[in-house]
Parts: C-alpha cells; sequence; structure tokens
C-alpha cells in the first residue's frame, strides 16, 4: 500500500517517517555488515579499521553546525529526502573505492548524511507527537532497528551467493531508492521560518495564550541546561553501546568466537531482531513504568548480559549476549530523544547531533581498545558503556507527557 493511498494523516505521516528511520538502520548495517570483506580488500588493520570508522564520527561531529543552518534553510522533510538519497549513493562510492584514504573521505561524507537525516527524521517523529498527540517515538525507532536486521539478512545471503561488495550494494542501493519514494508523499511540511519569526515577532507577552516557551526567532544558540548535557550524556553512550554492535559483533563472532563467516553477520540480526521486538513494546512500557525506570533497567539487563557473555566465550553464550544488548538497550533512544522534545528545539538538534557521534564515533574507540588489547576488551568497554546510560538516567527528570497518549492506544 502506497504511502499517498493512506487516508488517515497520523498513518500517513508514521508510515513516510518510518521508511527514513528504515533507511537510515539499513544503509548503516549494509556497510557495517561487511567490514570484514572491506578490511581484506583493502589489506586494513585492525586499528586501521577503527580510523575508517572515526572518518565517519568525524563527519558526524563536525555536521552539527551545518545540520543547524540546513533544517533553518531547507526544513526536516526536504533535507531529510535529500540526506536519504546521499546515503545511498555513497554505499556505491565505499564499494568502487580504489583505496584506503578514498574510503576515510567516503566515510566522512557518510557521517555528515547520517547527521542530517538523523535530526531530520526525529524531528519530523517529534512534530507528529505533537501535531496528533499521540506517542509513537519508541515505534518509529523499532524500523530503524528493523532495516538494520533486514540490512544483516541482505548482507548473510549476498555473503554465501557472491564474494563482490559491489554487487551486495547495488542491490542495497535499489530497496533504499524504493524506501525514498515511498517516503516523498508522506512526509509532514515544514512550517515557513518567516512565519515562525512573524509569530515570534508578533505574539504579546501580556497574553496569557502566548507559549511562555517560545523564544527570539534571531538566537542562534544558548548554553544547554544541566538536564540536557545529562541527556547527551545519555544518548553518546546509549548510541555508542548500540553502534559498536552493530560494527564489531561480526568480527568478533568471527575472530575471537571462531564462528563461520556466514554465521557472523547473525550477530547484528540477533542485536537488530531483539531492538524491533523491544521498540514494538516500549510505549507500553513506558506508560506503565515510565521512561526513567525503562531505561535504567533495560541498560542494566545490556551490561549485564554482554558482560557475562564475554566472560563465558563462545558462540551461543556471545549471541545470548548480544540480544541481551538489543533487549536492554533499544528504549534508551527513543526515550532520550521524547526527553529532549519536551526541553525544545534545541535540546532535541544537540541529542540527535550527540546520538549521531556515539553511534559513528563510538565504535572506532572500541577499535583501538581491541588494537591496543583484544576485541574481547573492546566488547567489555561497550558493556561499560551501557552501564554508564544507567548512572547518567539516574541524573535525568524524567517527566512524562500526560497529553500524549500510546499510538497502540484507540482514539
Amino acid at each position: 500500500m502506497r504511502v499517498s493511498r493512506v487516508h488517515d494523516p497520523f498513518l500517513r505521516g508514521q508510515l513516510a517517517i518510518a521508511a527514513l528511520f528504515l533507511s537510515l538502520g539499513f544503509q548503516y548495517a549494509t556497510w557495517a555488515a561487511r567490514i570484514p570483506a572491506l578490511k581484506s580488500d583493502l589489506d586494513l588493520s585492525a586499528a586501521e579499521v577503527g580510523v575508517l570508522l572515526m572518518a565517519a564520527g568525524v563527519g558526524a561531529a563536525v555536521s552539527f553546525p551545518a545540520v543547524a543552518w540546513l533544517m533553518r534553510r531547507m526544513g526536516s522533510r526536504r533535507l531529510g529526502l535529500l540526506s536519504q538519497l546521499g546515503l545511498a549513493l555513497l554505499l556505491l562510492g565505499l564499494a568502487a573505492a580504489p583505496n584506503y584514504p578514498v574510503a576515510l573521505l567516503v566515510m566522512c561524507a557518510d557521517g555528515v548524511l547520517v547527521g542530517c537525516l538523523n535530526v531530520a527524521m526525529n524531528a519530523q517523529g517529534a512534530a507528529l507527537e505533537t501535531r496528533h498527540e499521540r506517542n509513537t517515538m519508541a515505534r518509529l525507532h523499532a524500523t530503524f532497528s528493523a532495516g538494520s536486521l533486514l540490512a544483516a539478512l541482505l548482507a548473510s545471503g549476498m555473503t554465501a551467493a557472491t564474494d563482490s561488495v559491489a554487487a551486495h550494494f547495488g542491490v542495497a542501493v535499489v530497496l533504499l531508492a524504493v524506501l525514498g519514494a515511498s517516503a516523498r508523499t508522506g512526509l509532514l511540511d515544514d512550517e515557513a521560518p518567516v512565519d515562525q519569526a512573524d509569530r515570534a515577532d508578533q505574539a504579546d507577552p501580556a497574553d496569557p495564550a502566548a507559549p511562555a516557551d517560545k523564544k527570539p526567532a534571531g538566537r542562534r544558540w544558548t548554553v544547554p541546561s544541566r538536564m540536557t548535557l545529562w541527556m547527551c550524556c545519555a544518548m553518546v553512550f546509549g548510541t555508542v553501546a548500540e553502534g559498536a554492535m552493530n560494527d564489531w559483533s561480526a568480527l568478533y563472532l568471527k575472530d575471537v568466537a571462531e564462528a563461520s563467516a556466514e554465521l557472523a553477520p547473525l550477530g547484528i540480526a540477533v542485536v537488530s531482531g531483539m531492538m524491533v521486538v523491544a521498540r514494538l513494546f516500549a510505549d507500553g512500557w513506558r506508560a506503565r513504568w515510565g521512561d526513567g525506570r525503562v531505561v535504567l533497567l533495560g541498560s542494566a539487563v545490556a551490561a549485564a548480559g554482554l558482560a557475562l557473555a564475554l566472560v563465558s566465550g563462545g558462540v551461543a553464550p556471545a549471541l545470548a549476549g548480544f540480544a541481551c544488548m538489543g533487549l536492554g538497550i533499544a528504549a534508551v533512544t527513543p526515550c532520550v530523544y521524547a526527553a529532549a522534545a519536551r526541553q525544545d528545539s534545541d535540546a532535541l538538534t544537540l541529542v540527535a547531533a550527540m546520538g549521531t557521534t556515539g553511534l559513528l564515533a563510538g565504535p572506532p574507540l572500541i577499535g583501538f581498545i581491541a588494537g591496543a588489547s583484544s576485541l574481547a576488551w573492546g566488547m567489555g568497554a561497550v558493556a561499560a558503556s551501557a552501564g554508564a546510560v544507567a548512572l547518567c538516567s539516574s541524573r535525568i527528570r524524567w517527566t512524562p507527557a500526560p497529553a500524549v497518549r500510546s499510538e497502540a492506544t484507540p482514539a
């Protein structure tokens, strides 16, 4: 069913935004699942793989000022569509990279576009929740994990069928083009910046109906609050754990647990599959127990489960530990994004930028740890990152949004 033929405006917007989330997870896990092949083709060491991933993290980190400017100039709808198309084309560039320096440039550009799409799609999700007063952020993030799962399954099948990374990435680009086309007609339109400025200028401060938290239109930056900084820390550690599982689980299964080449990509599938399941139920958990308890208990389960798996060793314990990580860490980003959106747009943009930075810059740090010691110790740092999320979450004042109901709740 095409998005344009869906008559319910909430469902139409939800499907279109979900296509962006699905695209980001699919594109990211597509190249992450072929890291072993790229490592072999370019003759890279573990440390060089870490630098390659760091290039994406650097691109994401430096993209924050550009993203803020692009959001003002283009709006989240147009920026989301263009960055989704750019990420698809970069897969072809990575497959055709003739040497390590070119691959570094491609990955740096990938980080910039990931930063753009991450902010744009989360802004769309927050706007959808506000416009329709329905909570759906966790389900949208579930589609990101679903994209990673689909990419891992495709990678496993393509690896069994051919050794060609170019053929694999070519199939992925076609699928991403279909997703971009399906999202095009259903995304929310952005309000014109001029109209927003006019409303801010014309608003009567004495009018009780005027929003109290509106900020001057000309303001470009304010010092983030302490609460926003704790949200940034929780987001960084959470996305470090999430990203590292995507980037290093295949190598851990192959090099440490000694799994077969066909089985190694299933590490990503296990993590992503558990994250999809958890995020499908996360809105209900949030309504019953509150965001803070969900994040605290989930991150503790993720840290303990992965740590026990690393101590035990072997393929089966590793997959069980990966499942605990996916289950426990799944609700972190949706909850933190929702909390940031209830602060203000600056908080949402900053938290999204930190999330992208953690997702792309954290895994290279794991690579440096692996290069200095072993990949087992690197994965231990991933477990520690999940534990750090629990500590940060205890410092956040988790305030529910009483006017927003779960997406699954009947109108």
